[in-house]
């Protein structure tokens, strides 16, 4: 009951952080590129939730992201007389799952109190998110055209997450602990207490 509500709390700040993002307008601090809200939510869900309930927090969060990002060119520049689908509805599912799982794979040192996994994997995220996004559209025109910002757009919004990744911590940590969801566990020296502690 406890993961429950914990996941409720966690799945409800993500939906509201994918729909902050659709207000988000471009920052001159990250070179005109737009702040990126939602990974630093899907991250910390990876790291602190069971694997069942990452990968439902994957699946959802691909989904509604898809449903913001989605881009038909129709009639297409590239191919006379067709639309050209240049980023689908379920890319982001499959990335999103894929994030999630190496994400998780961290959850036994994130548990032991390594806050700063949080903040990478958020940076991580942003960056993986951006590239591949933007390969997508790339590959769909038929060549790679690097801008000269092209950099700054693709790092900046990484540590701009990173920066605020600790404050996300820090409050969702303040919501684990009043829900009684244990996102710490104890190092004990027996193995078998560390892995009983790791199951709860």
């Amino acid at each position: 009951m406890t993961t429950a509500a914990f996941f409720g709390v966690v799945l409800a700040l993500d939906f509201l952080a994918v729909v902050a993002q659709a207000y988000c307008g471009p920052l001159p601090a990250l070179s005109g590129a737009r702040p990126l809200l939602f990974p630093v939510i899907l991250a910390y869900g990876a790291l602190a939730l069971p694997f069942w309930a990452a990968l439902a927090l994957a699946f959802f969060n691909g989904l509604l992201w898809d449903a913001l990002t989605v881009q038909i060119l129709n009639p297409s520049p590239y191919v006379q007389g067709q639309p050209t689908v240049e980023i689908a509805l379920g890319w982001s599912v499959l990335l999103f799952g894929v994030l999630v799982i190496l994400v998780h794979g961290l959850r036994p040192l994130f548990l032991r109190g390594r806050w700063e996994l949080h903040c990478l994997a958020s940076g991580t995220c942003v960056v993986a998110i951006l590239a591949v996004q933007y390969a997508l559209v790339m590959f769909h025109r038929g060549g790679l055209v690097l801008p000269l910002d092209f950099w700054a757009r693709l790092f900046l919004p990484g540590f701009f997450a990173m920066l605020i990744a600790p404050l996300v911590y820090l409050a969702l940590l303040a919501v684990a602990y009043l829900l009684g969801y244990p996102v710490r566990i104890n190092v004990a020296p027996d193995r078998r207490d560390r892995a009983q502690d790791y199951e709860r």
